[in-house]
């Protein structure tokens, strides 16, 4: 006698959506609506056109602060993440107090001690050539942003490495494969994956925190509508 036992049904896609849920989402969406049509009426269309593109421009200016710290970050991050792994007793030492003296101090302090730190050695600096990106509050802030990051993103990049299976690099040096190769084509676009949500909230962390580049006299978005409130006094435009 043959027993057929029928497969199980297939999910679906929408079989976890609750009616409660899809209210929640609903109230949400229709709060969200109201803050923006409450801000939209109560900004002035003359004080928008004369202040907008200044506006515009340090959303630019912000963009580009974040976006080169963040690259910067990554290369830094490469080696820092090298010697977290490393089971050298200096290069394991340098690369974890790197990290915890930049994930464990403010970055407000940091971008303090590096913008008003080198104006203390305005003279040393000229003296070597490197006052020209010293005196600039940008350089700076990106600096201290990229510093900061690669703590994070070397950890992150780290412990990534560390979640890949080790039965994954068995097989590849099984297969002959040399460190470099099995590095490239095993371990790391593994360690992606996994690390990409992390990555993904390193890069809201930063956007949020380059606010305080404005503290530094940087124009970013922050810088210019602190300008255009002290001249309007219209809180409208921090929203």
């Amino acid at each position: 006698m043959t027993i057929i036992i029928a497969a199980p049904p297939r999910a679906g896609r929408f079989d976890n959506v609750t009616t409660t849920g899809v209210v929640m989402m609903a109230v949400w969406v229709l709060i969200l609506a109201g803050i923006v049509l409450a801000l939209a009426s109560s900004i002035d269309s003359e004080r928008l056109a004369t202040y907008g593109g200044r506006v515009a421009m340090g959303f630019l200016i912000t963009l580009k602060l974040v976006a080169v710290s963040l690259v910067v970050g990554a290369i830094l991050s490469l080696p820092v993440a090298a010697g977290r792994l490393s089971s050298g007793r200096v290069a394991g030492a340098f690369a974890y107090g790197y990290s915890y003296f930049f994930r464990g101090t403010p970055l407000i302090a940091q971008i303090f001690l590096i913008y008003y730190g080198a104006g203390q050695f305005a003279p040393q600096l000229r003296a070597v050539g490197l006052w020209w990106f010293f005196r600039d509050a940008f350089n700076c802030a990106v600096l201290s942003f990229a510093l900061n990051t690669a703590a994070y993103q070397a950890e992150i990049l780290a412990g990534a490495i560390r979640n890949v299976p080790i039965g994954q690099r068995e097989a590849a040096r099984a297969l002959g494969l040399h460190m470099m190769a099995e590095l490239r084509k095993v371990v790391l676009p593994q360690a992606f994956i996994s690390a990409l949500r992390p990555y993904g909230n390193e890069v809201i962390l930063l956007t949020k925190a380059s606010s305080i580049a404005s503290i530094i006299t940087v124009l970013d978005l922050m810088g210019q509508t602190r300008f255009v409130f002290s001249k309007t006094y219209d809180l409208s435009f921090y929203f």
